[in-house]
């Protein structure tokens, strides 16, 4: 099967599963510090519990060769913050704006406009000297039981073959930390129409094992997908240089597709108009340092938090921590300090 085609069935399913759980990762992490509200959060990693035994399976299995993000800490340390200021400005994460466009919210559809074209004006593009500022990324050459993909010899750093252990120690331990905070961490009560936060949380983790299969190279993730669909657009307006669409430019269309679909069987959709003009111009800033903060790090909260963390990557932990704390600083900033 053509990749194009199967990133945009895998970016359907998303699309469904995010809609029907009504999964913003801007939420789960804004949540638990304004209105102690864990529901998310509980969905989330309950996501990346799944994930994190699926991922290390398929690459015992050889099946795929685990391929976490390079640890560049500078990257890491500034882009999360400014990617989890920019959630809240935006009013939703990566995949939240992406999914919400596909429910009608104006604001989501200019959110990701402006993420996009950041991030691919960083990504190789006009603003690419901010990641040679950066630095270069920190390797290792070990690789405890071969699972992971390796250039050179080289491999991106994890816990795992930070400490040269066999990665199945780490990731069982991990699991196991998860599933004492999944279970001793009441949860807030909340009605639900759709999917709850257990079968949301496996549906999430089931479709980035899904993509992590289909890809081979990486499971599911935002940024590339959204930085593909502008770069090849521009590009193929000049017919003598055409850039094919690929699999995660594909995934973002099918993210909307799906859902669209889910709302429209839900009677959901229905098109979105913030009353205050003042806000197209705050999800614009927000999307601007989303896009930023994603172009410069490596990766979103999809492609750090959600498809990272499983892999322990010491990357996705950095970038999560400080997409934590730009995020909290920014709902302090705006909610909290008056």
């Amino acid at each position: 099967m053509d990749p194009r085609l199967q990133g945009l069935l895998v970016g359907i399913l998303f699309g469904i599963v995010l809609q029907r759980g009504r999964i913003c990762f801007n939420s789960a992490i804004r949540d638990v510090k304004m209105t102690k509200d864990n529901y998310l959060a509980k969905l989330a990693l309950l996501a990346i519990l799944v994930e994190t035994i699926g991922f290390h399976l398929a690459a015992q299995l050889g099946w795929i060769k685990l391929n976490p993000k390079p640890l560049i800490p500078l990257a890491q340390i500034i882009g999360g913050f400014l990617f989890g200021m920019g959630m809240v400005l935006a009013g939703g994460c990566a995949s939240g704006v992406t999914y919400r466009i596909g429910e009608g919210y104006i604001t989501a559809f200019i959110a990701a406009v402006f993420y996009g074209i950041t991030a691919a004006a960083v990504k190789g593009g006009p603003l690419s000297f901010v990641n040679r500022w950066m630095g270069k990324p920190i390797t290792t050459t070990n690789n405890p039981g071969g699972f992971y993909a390796a250039k050179d010899g080289a491999v991106n750093l994890t816990l795992a073959n930070l400490l040269n252990i066999n990665p199945w120690i780490v990731a069982i331990i991990f699991a196991l930390l998860l599933l004492v905070v999944l279970v001793f961490w009441k949860t807030t009560e909340r009605k639900v129409s759709g999917l709850n936060w257990i079968t949301g949380g496996i549906a999430l983790g089931l479709v980035g094992v899904i993509a992590y299969l289909s890809q081979k190279t990486y499971p599911l993730g935002i940024t590339g997908g959204w930085v593909n669909l502008f770069r090849t657009t521009t590009a193929n307006l000049d017919l003598t240089q055409p850039i094919p669409y690929n699999w995660e430019g594909m995934e973002i269309v099918g993210i909307i597709i799906g859902a669209y679909l889910a709302a429209l069987f839900a009677k959901e959709f229905r098109l979105r108009v913030p009353k205050d003009p003042k806000t197209f111009v705050q999800v614009a800033v927000g999307g601007i340092l989303m896009g930023f903060g994603a172009g410069s790090a490596g990766g979103c909260n999809i492609g750090h938090i959600l498809s990272g963390l499983p892999h322990l990557a010491i990357s996705s932990i950095v970038f999560t921590i400080f997409a934590v704390l730009g995020n909290w600083f920014m709902v302090w900033y705006l909610f909290e300090r008056k």
